[in-house]
């Protein structure tokens, strides 16, 4: 039995990881296609890029783990049905419950290195990624002042160059205008030629102008209104920019601390008692504000009104009996009191519902930890008996049979986690996608357990017309 069970996690461990680091690439080319533009044309270094890739690879973990798992259990149970080595395992009385138990443990140990990683791993990960992905984002393209265009990249100045060389060291025609005193066109300069160099250091950019004006529109204080003009001419002159900007700097990682994907499920539950406690004395906040309005009217009776309030006892107002005037008031400080009701209801209402979205979302993070890792193994329950049911290997139909499975999973998970973030439905429905698809998990197992001939169409024409035959009936 050993030499078996070695086989089978031969055959179930290769595809398993091929299937996996091909999702993880998916997944990756997903993310590469979102944020290309932010990172090519930026001069950065083939180690922040690696970076990036490695922590955003990390990130696809969790998901990618199910999808392998369901496809290598096809596979393996498929390629054994395909080349009847299933049948020579039954003959020799080893039943396919028996051929699934070495895939099982595996699965069961992937199941808890799942939620292992998901719990202390995965936070740091999503930190370092998101840290990382901030930084290059924020990083600003490589200097490259084009002929003929408004070049704005450095903050504060636009630059128009109409002729260069390839070196930069022969410009013509060349504007400057500068914005830094937030004033718009106020100060320009232009000159015939020039030429173009970065410091060694790569901390500035330096304009040597030769032959040009400088002018000043001065709009400031008592000038405000005339707008005075100064003209200068110089034979040369040099201008110096700041390119500290362009510079790839690393944040730190105290700003990005706190958020729900970067917290284990210790965290995530005292962050949501934490939360939830705060809404409590909100709810408490807007009961004492809803109440505050109504002993308003006791202003406009008498002292006896004033004494049945504070004393809290009953006291009757007969409406009619009233002034004209005395009412009128009354019938106003009552709409008043309503209207200012109303819109703290709305605005609670709407802050409330804002507090509930976030604890809800720390809710979605919380459960995703558990279902995710148990999604491995109940995809496994319906991955390797399908694969033993309709004997097929290879890529072809374990392929398409895996993606359909785990679209349905995904489309059930990614509906609940909508739903659960607008509130219609609490966190735990996130368990609503695994508690739907074990159904059917145990409906393959127990089906290719008892030898049960799910997909002959012969079976299903014969039920058929047993049913019709009892409906005639």
């Amino acid at each position: 039995m050993k030499q078996l069970d070695r086989l089978i996690l031969r055959s179930f461990i290769g595809p398993l990881v091929l299937t996996f680091l091909l999702a993880v690439f998916v997944l990756l080319m997903q993310f590469l296609w979102k944020y290309i533009d932010d990172m090519v044309g930026k001069g950065l270094d083939f180690l922040v890029i690696a970076q990036l890739l490695f922590y955003a690879s990390a990130t696809f973990v969790p998901m990618a783990l199910p999808i392998a798992t369901l496809f290598a259990s096809i596979m393996t149970m498929g390629n054994f049905g395909e080349k009847y080595e299933l049948i020579a395992m039954k003959a020799g009385g080893i039943s396919v419950r028996r051929a699934m138990m070495p895939m099982a443990v595996v699965v069961l140990l992937l199941t808890g290195m799942a939620f292992y990683f998901a719990n202390n791993i995965m936070p740091i990960a999503v930190l370092k990624y998101k840290m990382t992905l901030y930084d290059v984002t924020r990083k600003k393209p490589a200097l490259n002042i084009k002929p003929s265009e408004y070049y704005s990249g450095i903050d504060g100045y636009v630059i128009r160059i109409d002729e260069k060389d390839k070196e930069n060291k022969h410009l013509n025609n060349i504007i400057i205008y500068d914005h830094t005193d937030g004033m718009g066109n106020v100060s320009v300069t232009v000159a015939d030629k020039g030429s173009m160099t970065v410091t060694p250091d790569e901390r500035y950019l330096v304009f040597d102008l030769y032959d040009g004006y400088s002018y000043v529109e001065d709009v400031k204080g008592e000038n405000i209104i005339t707008r005075p003009l100064t003209r200068m001419k110089f034979a040369e002159q040099t201008m110096r920019f700041d390119l500290s900007a362009f510079a790839f700097n690393k944040s730190d990682k105290e700003q990005f601390k706190g958020s729900y994907q970067m917290m284990n499920v210790r965290q995530l539950s005292q962050t949501m008692d934490t939360l939830k406690f705060n809404r409590d004395i909100k709810v408490k906040e807007f009961k004492t504000s809803v109440n505050s309005h109504f002993p308003v009217v006791a202003s406009l009776e008498d002292k006896k009104l004033e004494n049945c309030i504070s004393e809290e006892k009953e006291y009757v107002i007969d409406f009619d009996k009233l002034s004209s005037r005395r009412r009128k008031d009354i019938k106003r400080v009552a709409l008043h009191s309503a209207r200012v009701i109303n819109e703290d209801i709305a605005m609670y209402a709407q802050i409330l519902q804002n507090d509930q979205e976030y604890i809800n979302r720390h809710g979605i993070e919380w459960h995703q930890k558990f279902t995710l890792s148990i999604a491995c193994f109940v995809l496994f329950l319906i991955g390797a008996p399908f694969g033993s049911i309709v004997r097929k290997g290879g890529l072809g139909l374990p392929l398409v049979a895996s993606v359909v499975f785990f679209v349905l999973y995904y489309v059930i998970n990614t509906i609940c986690i909508k739903a659960i973030r607008e509130t219609a439905m609490p966190p735990y429905g996130m368990w609503i996608s695994t508690l739907a698809m074990l159904p059917l998990g145990i409906f393959l197992t127990l089906k290719a357990t008892t030898d049960s001939a799910v997909f002959d169409m012969g079976s299903w024409k014969k039920m058929i017309r047993k049913i019709f035959k009892k409906s005639d009936a």
